[in-house]
């Protein structure tokens, strides 16, 4: 950041549950006393080259790397690759895996969303600490659904070309049905700590600029962007579940809307878990596979909604069994691009809420 003629590295503290947390993040601003005039998101300083070590791996191999990019939404990025790797290989996947990769990425979703809610309402100078921060324990009790399916609570692993690894234990059902009465009665706690933090009119994104800068998810809607990909383009289970999919909007574009929209999604998504618990078919799981599994030449697309937004994979295979091109396309890089155009007019003392609110994983933004 350059204060004045000078320039100058200052570093904002958004507090240890952000999940850019880590630092690698610059953003380069302009300033006018105190207030940003002109700012440049710098992504990239993690050098992760996802997809060249994508395109090195067989599309089994592939799996365990995409869940990676946006940690805090593992399953969505699991079974986004596989739907690309399922079209190209033509797969008609169980209805049992495709109702259980869709309670999963629900599941995924709530526990990524609480996380960001959680970072927001912990945003210093005034948030809580981080154990007393609301959503925490419901998030945990969604990270222990995930364990007791996959043994894994971040980097769950539990897709399969073809289906999933594991079907429920004994039990999970009970598990899920306690987390989202946790989830609920936590809720109104969650949103009045967003609300103690953050002031209103940070960091607006209208309508028009956000439809420019190509934003998606809960940044998106809180500018009046009707747009839901499980609702517009439904995979998976999601035609089946179109009467319990609502999806939350607001006109604000602020920092503190884009919060309060992803905090009513969570409430929102409640009822689809419960949906596609109802709803789980018995049968098989996953499809027996040849060893080696070589995709056709030819190129697939597949995108999910994530909690965040957008999450799509674009797969190239000239009939060898690693991809010969893999493109990502992750909400985090869409929305970070568009604080260019928001943040200028935000006060210093307000921008860690101002960055916060666009709701990205670093990960994801350098692919």
């Amino acid at each position: 950041m350059g204060v004045g003629l000078a320039s100058a590295d200052i570093s904002l503290d958004l507090g240890d549950l952000h999940p850019s947390g880590h630092g690698a993040f610059r953003v380069g601003c302009r300033f006018e006393g105190d207030v940003v005039t002109a700012a440049d998101p710098r992504p990239g300083l993690l050098h992760r080259g996802a997809e060249k070590l994508l395109e090195v791996r067989d599309y089994r191999q592939a799996l365990m790397l995409a869940n990676r990019h946006d940690w805090l939404s593992a399953v969505t990025s699991e079974v986004t690759l596989a739907l690309a790797a399922e079209e190209l290989l033509g797969l008609q996947v169980p209805d049992r895996a495709t109702w259980l990769r869709t309670l999963l990425c629900e599941i995924n979703r709530v526990s990524a969303a609480l996380m960001h809610l959680a970072g927001a309402a912990a945003l210093p100078p005034h948030g809580n600490t981080d154990r007393a921060s609301p959503g925490m324990l419901a998030r945990e009790a969604w990270l222990t659904c995930l364990e007791s399916l996959t043994g894994g609570r971040v980097h769950t692993m539990v897709t399969r070309i073809g289906g999933v690894a594991y079907d429920v234990p004994l039990g999970w059902g009970a598990q899920v049905h306690a987390a989202l009465a946790l989830t609920r009665s936590a809720l109104p706690q969650v949103v009045e700590g967003v609300i103690q933090t953050i002031r209103p009119h940070i960091a607006v994104l209208d309508h028009a600029t956000a439809r420019r800068w190509s934003v998606c998810g809960p940044v998106a809607r809180a500018s009046g962007i009707n747009q839901d990909l499980r609702r517009d383009d439904p995979a998976l289970a999601y035609p089946r579940l179109a009467d319990v999919i609502r999806v939350v909007t607001a006109d604000s574009g602020d920092a503190l809307s884009r919060y309060l929209v992803l905090a009513e999604q969570v409430m929102a998504d409640l009822e689809i878990i419960t949906a596609c618990l109802d709803g789980l078919p018995e049968g098989p799981i996953d499809i027996r596979l040849p060893k080696v599994v070589r995709a056709p030449e030819g190129a697939a697309y597949a995108w999910l909604e994530s909690a965040v937004g957008i999450n799509g994979v674009y797969l190239v295979s000239t009939g060898a069994t690693t991809p010969w091109r893999v493109r990502l396309r992750t909400a985090s890089y869409a929305n970070v691009q568009a604080m260019s155009a928001a943040l200028p007019g935000t006060q210093l003392t307000d921008m860690p809420a101002a960055i916060g609110s666009f709701l990205f994983v670093a990960g994801d933004l350098d692919h």
